[in-house]
């Protein structure tokens, strides 16, 4: 089986971790800047054989997407499934988990990706049904990170969040009805966060597993938040709360200027 990717950084991705899975890539005709020069250089490098072609015939691929001028057809790349959770959760000692529910656009399911990436998340979970797939936009979105968080898929997400119980996981699902805020609750330890749809939220069988829920305080006008934004606020403010005994000494070395 192979999908197409694109982007440069959803290309070099592949290609630093994973070179056999190129099956074929063209280039946009007459494009060498420096942002591409590199990407060429490792290619050949890695003795992938490159296609030129033109901006109309790219285009067309992508049905109009943001390609950069790059494309590649690649070979599908590893599918996690919820058989490999329990490995996961016993090599690591305090996991941190992003949970999606009802997250069905792929350039949410991408930006995600890339919030969980940048904070150390060790595995995304989301259901099979009713969720985006992880496809060209949402790899494209997610800038690589795609490649590095695993994105697992459960068929039957109480039954996973039941699961997770038994490894002593902290289960938080995000809700704006409830009473505490997440600068209020407990987010260190084993932790499984849950981030639900904008407007939608997270499901009603899901809201009854939660060990705990929390909401993002809004002093504005707006009712709510892309699902994107909303979880790098979250999952920073675990960050936070995780290395808070590095920030004294890391603000005694630092000078604000």
């Amino acid at each position: 089986m192979s999908e197409i990717i694109y982007g440069i950084h959803a290309v070099q991705a592949v290609l630093e971790r994973e070179p056999q899975r190129f099956l074929e890539i063209y280039l946009l005709k007459g494009r060498s800047d420096h942002r591409l020069r590199p990407l060429v250089q490792q290619l050949e490098q890695a003795g992938i054989i490159i296609h030129i072609a033109g901006r109309q015939w790219l285009n067309k691929q992508v049905s109009g997407a943001v390609h950069q001028g790059v494309i590649a057809r690649v070979q599908a790349g590893r599918r996690f499934r919820e058989d490999d959770l329990p490995s996961l959760l016993s090599q690591k000692g305090e996991p941190l988990l992003l949970i999606l529910d009802g997250v069905t656009d792929p350039h949410n399911l991408g930006a995600c990706l890339r919030c969980a990436d940048a904070a150390g998340v060790h595995a995304v979970i989301a259901p099979h049904d009713r969720a985006a797939p992880l496809n060209a936009i949402a790899k494209k979105v997610a800038s690589a990170a795609a490649e590095s968080v695993p994105l697992i898929r459960v068929t039957n997400l109480a039954r996973t969040l039941r699961l997770l119980k038994k490894y002593n996981v902290w289960i938080v699902g995000t809700t704006d009805k409830a009473v505490r805020h997440i600068y209020q609750s407990k987010l260190t330890g084993p932790l499984a966060l849950i981030m639900g749809a904008e407007g939608a939220g997270i499901r009603r069988l899901t809201r009854e597993h939660c060990d705990t829920l929390t909401s993002i305080p809004m002093a504005g006008t707006v009712s709510s938040l892309n699902v994107s934004v909303a979880t790098g606020i979250c999952l920073f403010e675990a960050v936070r709360q995780r290395h808070y005994a590095l920030y004294p000494r890391m603000l005694n070395e630092t000078t604000i200027l």
